[in-house]
């Protein structure tokens, strides 16, 4: 370390760098990394084998019975949980939203409150045979399943449609009320079925998919068709007895009444 005095650029005589610091090899952070003026640790993990919600919400019980932090310390969870909560909230707006464009759009169909709600039946048993699907297969609920729920609920309600349409044409053509609902069970079984076979069968690659994208892939493809199953049993054996059940006498068709 050259050591010059006044204006002489020649130096005179030289430090030894241990005289004015104390040098040492020290484990230390690599990088410091600071947000608004504050310093920030980010801790990463990668989550297998569970839902990220669980984990997260153990996570942080973990941490606050475990971890004692100093004063002026916090912890935040983010990335892909905070995605998570985001879309968790705005499925809670959207599911409502879309039941109630289902439910307005048969009221429009049939001009109905009865067969809308005869028809819109479909979706709590479509809905419970998605989550029984899900909880055969040991997969957690997620926001993939949800938006699987939301298709599920179409589908649900297009089967309930076709049933339904059939037996008030043939009610409206003066057919007698039992013979009408089983004449619509019978010819609409096989268009039911095949509504329901397309859109389950149309699923199975993604229900059995274990490699990339699975774990979206996986829980949506399952609520469907674990919904499908159960919604095509009820067109096919309670719409027809829930139809009969909520049709009074006084509701035939003119021609019937005759």
């Amino acid at each position: 370390m050259p050591v010059t005095a006044g204006n002489d650029p020649h130096p005179f005589g030289y430090v030894p760098l241990s005289e004015v610091a104390s040098i040492e090899i020290a484990l230390g952070p690599n990088q410091i990394s600071r947000e608004n003026g504050k310093r920030r640790v980010v801790v990463t993990a990668n989550v297998r084998g569970r839902d990220l919600g669980s984990f997260v919400v153990e996570l942080q019980e973990a941490v606050r019975n475990k971890v004692a932090l100093p004063a002026g310390y916090w912890v935040e969870y983010g990335g892909t949980f905070e995605q998570l909560i985001s879309a968790s909230k705005r499925l809670q707006l959207v599911v409502p939203m879309a039941l109630l464009l289902i439910f307005g759009l048969l009221y429009s169909l049939f001009r109905s409150t009865r067969d809308s709600l005869i028809v819109f039946s479909g979706v709590p048993l479509a809905l419970t045979g998605g989550v029984l699907a899900l909880a055969l297969r040991d997969i957690p609920l997620s926001i993939s399943a949800g938006v699987g729920f939301i298709a599920l609920s179409g589908v649900a309600v297009l089967n309930g449609v076709v049933m339904v349409s059939f037996i008030r044409k043939l009610r409206d053509e003066g057919m007698p009320l039992d013979q009408a609902i089983t004449e619509g069970a019978i010819t609409r079984l096989r268009p039911v079925l095949m509504t329901a076979l397309v859109a389950s069968l149309g699923f199975v690659p993604m229900a059995l998919n274990v490699g990339a994208g699975s774990e979206v892939q996986r829980p949506l493809a399952t609520v469907v068709i674990g919904g499908i199953i159960s919604s095509t049993l009820l067109t096919l054996l309670v719409l027809p007895g829930l139809y009969k059940w909520f049709t009074p006498a006084r509701d035939l068709p003119a021609k019937q009444a005759l």
